[in-house]
């Protein structure tokens, strides 16, 4: 009975409450920027939730399934690509795939370079940065990963409530996002083995083994399956789902890496023509908006509310000035196809400095590994929470004016003639 209180009010002050005022705002804030911004100011005030339980045992059960589900559909939604039709008529250059991945790796790479670089001189020697486990290079390339990234569920989201004139710049940034998306993951992996050292490969059992294994088995059959077995019937999709999610998640578990990691990989290897066949859109959606939030709430209240001072508050300001500047600057300096206006490469840049969800994920991770402090923690937690909030308001002052439709020009005295 007690837990059943607790995940009320859970679910009341996390889930319900942001609701409520991302209606009552009018959307004005993104719904997942809310309960992590309550989180985070019940941490700050020091408010004594943990008297009701909270944050409650099947809220942490329930969020954490939902931000699984949440890795998991941004995988599949890698392949996905909504609004390319309605944006037919609206058709940007070509864009040459050696220029879209070099475009990609050098906004990915020029934030992540600048931003570890910086962290390890500037922000690692202020008092209470240095991380607690890891190395200080690991802990700067820990953070420039965060500041980098750009957040691919989100940015879906955003490309779906666009205007059909303006969803193939949309589309050009969700292509670049993929990249960094897989980049993030990856990177993820690397650190964490990083961190472990030589111990990452020793003492293996046959179950690490048999993990390696079942993700080449996974991935084998996605390949097959996309070749062979391109429309199945609708169980054998449905079977596989839970199949290739539960799988995943346990061989990157059992490698010594976060569950997150393998759910993310194991709806990126399911075939594409599968993946058409499911309700990504509805099952993500619901995940973030009624699942999900006590995940992000509990991860704001875990923030040290001592933590969260003016210096690390100025801190996150700073980091998020860098993260904004780089990542329009690199994409400004190398757009990822030719042809494109000012206007249209400052907006593709908008879009992709958000960081959204996956970069909480991410932080909170690594700070669970002892690889990122309270204090940087906590100021990447706010650098998600503002960029996230600004891409919106920056995508509309970049974006192109719509031109506005002009009405045929009469003859010299016609409207005398009329009069």
């Amino acid at each position: 009975m007690h837990n059943m209180m607790a995940l009320t009010g859970d679910a009341a002050i996390f889930v319900l409450l942001p609701w409520l005022l991302w209606r009552l705002t009018q959307r004005a804030l993104p719904i997942a920027v809310l309960p992590i911004l309550i989180g985070i100011l019940l941490a700050v005030w020091h408010v004594p939730v943990g008297k009701l339980g909270l944050p409650s045992l099947y809220g942490d059960n329930i969020g954490w399934v939902a931000v699984l589900i949440l890795a998991f559909t941004a995988g599949l939604e890698m392949w996905q690509h909504p609004g390319e039709e309605e944006g037919a008529a609206h058709r940007l250059p070509p864009q040459p795939l050696g220029r879209l991945l070099t475009s990609a790796l050098i906004a990915l790479g020029g934030p992540f370079l600048i931003g570890s670089f910086l962290a390890y001189e500037f922000f690692l020697p202020m008092p209470g940065w240095h991380a607690p486990h890891a190395a200080s290079w690991i802990a700067a390339a820990s953070i420039g990963l965060c500041m980098a990234v750009s957040a691919l569920p989100v940015l879906i989201g955003v490309v779906r409530e666009l205007e059909p004139a303006q969803r193939p710049l949309g589309q050009l940034a969700l292509k670049l996002a993929v990249v960094d998306d897989a980049a993030l993951w990856i990177g993820l992996a690397a650190l964490q083995f990083a961190a472990r050292g030589s111990a990452a490969l020793h003492g293996w059992t046959i179950l690490e083994f048999v993990a390696v294994g079942l993700l080449v088995g996974l991935a084998g059959a996605g390949n097959w399956a996309s070749r062979h077995f391109r429309n199945p019937p609708a169980w054998v999709i449905w079977t596989a789902v839970p199949i290739y999610l539960a799988a995943g998640s346990w061989a990157s578990k059992q490698l010594g890496l976060h569950e997150l990691i393998g759910a993310y990989f194991a709806g990126a290897i399911m075939p594409p023509s599968w993946v058409r066949r499911l309700p990504v859109e509805w099952a993500g959606t619901f995940a973030l908006i009624w699942l999900a939030p006590m995940f992000f709430g509990h991860s704001g209240l875990h923030i040290d509310g001592d933590a969260l001072t003016w210096p690390s508050i100025l801190a996150s300001l700073a980091l998020v000035a860098i993260s904004i500047v780089t990542k329009i600057a690199a994409i400004y300096i190398c757009p990822p196809a030719a042809g494109l206006t000012r206007r249209q490469t400052l907006s593709v840049g908008a879009l992709l400095q958000c960081k959204g969800l996956m970069e909480i994920v991410a932080a909170t991770i690594l700070h669970q590994q002892g690889m990122l402090s309270e204090f940087a923690f906590a100021s990447l937690v706010v650098l998600a929470v503002i960029s996230t909030t600004l891409t919106g308001p920056m995508f509309r002052a970049f974006a192109p004016k719509p031109r506005a439709r002009t009405s045929p020009r009469l003859p010299t005295g016609a409207l005398t003639v009329n009069s």
